[in-house]
């Protein structure tokens, strides 16, 4: 199983469409399984897409609209593969009025999802309000559930990791006794000793980074980007865990003008695991 995980920056980047083009190049060369991607986001003033014209969309939120010029529809308008996908949205972005969500894609049918807060804020127009979207699917034969998040910081002083993860943990838990694959951006380095990473870590989750076979740095910030503000070091903050040990052939960033065209402020991840 092929898997991809990308903060995508939408509608924040310059040359936004030329950049969806490279990322659906992307896919379309390296034929993924599943992927997530975080701050999805589309204009709240846009036209809304007709239900007929949504393809494979597995409604997770029935309150949920897909406009136009939503990130993941456009970028599916574009794929070789007719992916079934969701999005959920989580809490409107800077003051252009976006739309900021979650997406997942996946080559096999989606049959059950499950979403829900993980900060303690609910505010829609506070952009530290954060959920978690999670989607069921079956692969090689049996149900393996897909996760996906982007978390705060471990300092926050408003909305602390710690609590976060907690209550995503609990959330979770009704669904340990299947597969898990937890794909994100965490916001915490894994270099960091007594943070976030490590936090984790003690849990019952497994990096499939260090269990890779084949691997390079995974560093997927390099520079000074928006929540990293000064940022001169490279880190690893986007991460794909599985809930329990998982033989993974390979893990290696994504989309970082060596392997895929830069087309965020983070680079992606991508893994090769078997099931």
């Amino acid at each position: 199983m092929k898997l991809l995980t990308l903060n995508t920056h939408a509608w924040h980047e310059e040359n936004q469409l030329e950049k969806i083009g490279q990322l659906a190049a992307f896919i379309n060369e390296q034929q993924f399984d599943i992927i997530a991607m975080q701050e999805v986001n589309q204009l709240a003033a846009e036209e809304v897409v007709a239900e007929h014209d949504l393809g494979r969309y597995y409604t997770a939120d029935p309150e949920t609209i897909i406009r136009r010029d939503n990130y993941a529809y456009v970028l599916l308008q574009q794929l070789d593969v007719d992916y079934y996908w969701t999005w959920i949205p989580v809490h409107s972005a800077s003051q252009r009025k976006l739309d900021e969500g979650l997406a997942i894609l996946s080559r096999t049918p989606l049959t059950d999802h499950m979403y829900g807060h993980v900060s303690q804020l609910q505010d829609y127009n506070n952009s530290k309000t954060r959920k978690i979207l999670a989607v069921q699917t079956e692969q090689s034969g049996q149900p393996v559930w897909l996760v996906n998040g982007h978390f705060g910081w471990w300092n926050d002083e408003i909305e602390p990791f710690r609590q976060q993860w907690d209550e995503a943990e609990k959330l979770l838990e009704p669904y340990q006794d299947q597969l898990l694959f937890f794909l994100g951006d965490f916001n915490n380095v894994a270099e960091i000793r007594g943070e976030g990473y490590d936090y984790m870590m003690k849990q019952i989750w497994h990096d499939t980074y260090t269990a890779a076979s084949v691997k390079d740095d995974g560093h997927t910030v390099v520079k000074s980007i928006a929540g990293w503000e000064g940022n001169a070091r490279n880190l690893r903050i986007d991460y794909i865990y599985a809930n329990r040990p998982v033989q993974v052939q390979s893990s290696h960033v994504a989309l970082n003008g060596v392997n895929g065209a830069v087309v965020s402020d983070h680079f992606g991840v991508m893994a090769v695991v078997d099931i």
